[in-house]
């Protein structure tokens, strides 16, 4: 990545001269940018003509999305098999917003799956997040970036949820690619050999450069694993797609798509969504990879009493789609597509917006490609872990299950986290954290356990809207949010098996995790250091900025003690090297993932020459883009390598490790930092 070195001027000079010897806990280290192969292949792409211009305007967006598990015993913060080329990052590249995304078994993990408007982007916005700008942040959902104020309906947004809709007229073009090492990743989904439903004669002919991806992770020599939209198709009713979205792993030179392990229901078997969130190498060699699958329609079945339930709200109006009545819509035609499946999926514009109930499901990949599947969830039929498919009392409400996240335990047997549904006191469905832990050596059966003091209660008082578990290491411990309920804040969490409730990272770490700010934590190592992010400032009626943390549990990782949280970004500053070096260039958002060698993946921000200073919320003077960086521990880093930035854009003239010299702060003097506009 191109940076500007700083000059040493005489001030420059004075400054380094007057500082004792300092550095980072961590180098940066970029990843992907504009630059990579696989943004330049989604650039390059044709894009709708309408909004051609807006795309090759509007910069793509990377993020990362996790990190390779290290060499066993490899630990960066001493130095020993510290091999930093070897852990690949993995993320994404995206053009324009997603509207939806890809990585949600439910949109916004709301499961009475309605989010399928305009109207229902904003709802959800005001409802659950509570900016003031929510009507601009639904628009731009819906219509895409850069679209027109006085003419949305023009067609020149880049992404959003529309353009997902309108591809049964309108067509489609990706919006999403899957990096490693910013790479791009093909999938089986771009070659019209590898669909096998049962009604694949239907769909037609194949459409190139339409598939939206996510690379969730790699593992092992040869696992690449992730989500993909089907590819878009052409037949004489429209452009269908196959399904909205599956999960796939890549090995050994092939591509191989992980369907829906129930297979007895038509619409399911074909048009079923599946997401591989997570995969760990098991003792035979073979892929682990856990997630969800569909198994039963919930926008039409029976709820617990035998009782037929519908939900025509799941079904958009071809109006908010098109902007005119010339391709509408009919709900009873959607519900053919659940009781009549047999006939062709692919005919009806209606069965496109087909919305499913969700189970836990593990899928085992040999490297010849050769996969075996199951659920996770308990249960058949139209039953999982107890509840029916259909809330009895709440038509919108459905049985939503997943595996965020799997770990082999101290045992070797596989430990996944996630969550499930409960009949909150029998009163209405709700997604709640939760464990799963095989029953049997064939992994065919599996225990389900709620994580505790994360319980859903009833009426509009209540604690949480859903809670996850997004993360887990070998000692079972896990990581994951409770989203609180209407706008109160999303709160990270960390529990271990066996003992207590839950805690919150805002009251063990509270210098870092400020009442009411939102956190999310994504990833545990097995050494018990916590990655995410958290906010910096309170909402105040908008999107809150935040920036990445790191927080040590149990085990101290070099200078990082037991208990304590930091923010990446300071643990990152090397005031040594002065404001133009590498190592002032970035401000770590985003953390996705740690490895036992203590390396983290990341997104940040990275300006071109160096921030105007050291602080937190410097300005950048320069070309700023979003990039995927790893963050690698320098060896035998001790307390007194760790800086703390100021919070906003004055210069700090005190730091951890040493103090500036009299020469210094009087050369200080001439400096006019720039305040945050």
């Amino acid at each position: 990545m191109p940076h500007k070195m700083l000059k040493l001027s005489t001030l420059a000079i004075l400054i380094a001269g007057a500082s004792q010897a300092s550095a980072a806990v961590y180098t940066v280290v970029p990843v992907a940018n504009a630059d990579s192969a696989g943004v330049k292949q989604l650039a390059n792409q044709d894009y709708f003509a309408e909004a051609q211009a807006n795309a090759n305007s509007t910069p793509i967006t990377v993020s990362s999305t996790g990190i390779k598990p290290s060499a066993e015993n490899a630990n960066c913060f001493t130095g020993t098999d510290c091999v930093a080329d070897d852990y690949t990052v993995t993320g994404v590249a995206r053009r324009g917003t997603e509207g939806t995304p890809i990585a949600d078994v439910t949109p916004y993990n709301e499961n009475s799956q309605e989010v399928v408007s305009q109207y229902e982007l904003r709802r959800y916005c005001d409802n659950n997040l509570g900016y003031g700008t929510c009507d601009v942040w639904a628009e731009s959902q819906f219509f895409g970036l850069n679209y027109t104020d006085d003419d949305e309906w023009n067609g020149q947004g880049v992404g959003g949820l529309q353009k997902k809709q309108a591809a049964w007229v309108n067509g489609y073009h990706s919006n999403a690619q899957g990096l490693v090492n910013g790479a791009s990743v093909n999938t089986f989904a771009t070659d019209v050999a590898n669909y096998d439903g049962t009604q694949k004669d239907n769909l037609g002919d194949i459409i190139a450069n339409t598939t939206d991806t996510l690379v969730k992770g790699t593992v092992g020599t040869d696992f690449v694993y992730g989500i993909t939209s089907s590819s878009l198709f052409k037949n004489a009713s429209g452009m269908p797609r196959a399904f909205e979205k599956r999960g796939f792993v890549n090995t050994n030179g092939q591509s191989v798509q992980l369907a829906p392990v129930t297979t007895s229901n038509v619409l399911v078997s074909n048009m079923g969504q599946t997401l591989a969130n997570d995969a760990v190498v098991m003792k035979d060699d073979k892929l682990l990879v856990v997630g969800s699958s569909s198994y039963a329609a919930s926008f039409f079945a029976k709820d617990s009493n035998g009782k037929d339930r519908e939900d025509d709200n799941k079904l958009p109006s071809s109006d908010d789609i098109l902007n005119n009545g010339s391709h509408p819509l009919n709900f009873k035609t959607m519900k053919q597509c659940a009781t009549n499946a047999s006939d062709n999926l692919y005919a009806n514009w209606e069965c496109q917006f087909s919305t499913f109930a969700n189970e836990a499901a593990y899928w085992l990949v040999d490297t010849d490609g050769t996969v075996t599947s199951h659920a996770i969830s308990a249960g058949s039929g139209d039953n999982r872990d107890g509840l029916a498919v259909i809330d009895k009392d709440n038509d919108s409400l459905s049985f939503q299950a997943s595996a965020q996240a799997v770990a082999l335990d101290t045992n070797g047997d596989p430990i996944a986290v996630g969550y499930s549904t409960a009949d909150v006191r029998d009163d209405y469905y709700a997604m709640q954290a939760a464990y799963f832990t095989a029953k049997s050596a064939d992994l065919t059966s599996w225990t389900r356990t709620l994580i505790p003091g994360l319980d859903i209660k009833p009426g509009d008082d209540r604690d949480f809207t859903y809670t996850i578990a997004n993360g887990v290491n070998s000692e079972s411990v896990i990581v994951g949010d409770a989203k609180g309920n209407g706008k109160k804040p999303q709160r990270a969490f960390i529990y271990k098996v066996g003992q207590g409730n839950a805690e919150f990272l805002d009251q063990l770490a509270p210098s870092v995790f400020f009442k009411d700010s939102n956190s999310n934590a994504a990833a545990v190592n097995d050494n018990d250091q916590v990655v995410g992010w958290v906010d910096i400032e309170a909402s105040s009626g908008k999107e809150a900025r935040h920036r990445a943390f790191t927080y040590i549990n149990s085990t101290a990782q070099g200078p990082l003690k037991t208990g304590g949280a930091w923010m990446l970004d300071d643990l990152t500053n090397d005031p040594s090297a002065g404001v133009g070096s590498l190592a002032n260039s970035y401000r770590i958002h985003d953390a996705t993932g740690v490895n036992n060698a203590g390396v983290i993946a990341a997104t940040a921000s990275y300006c071109d020459g160096g921030y105007a200073n050291l602080s937190k919320l410097a300005h950048c003077n320069s070309t700023e883009q979003q990039v995927i960086v790893k963050l690698v521990p320098n060896a035998n880093a001790t307390a007194a390598d760790i800086h703390p930035r100021a919070k906003d854009e004055d210069q700090p003239l005190k730091r951890s490790g040493g103090s500036f010299g009299i020469l210094a702060l009087t050369a200080l003097g001439f400096i006019g930092f720039r305040r945050r506009k």
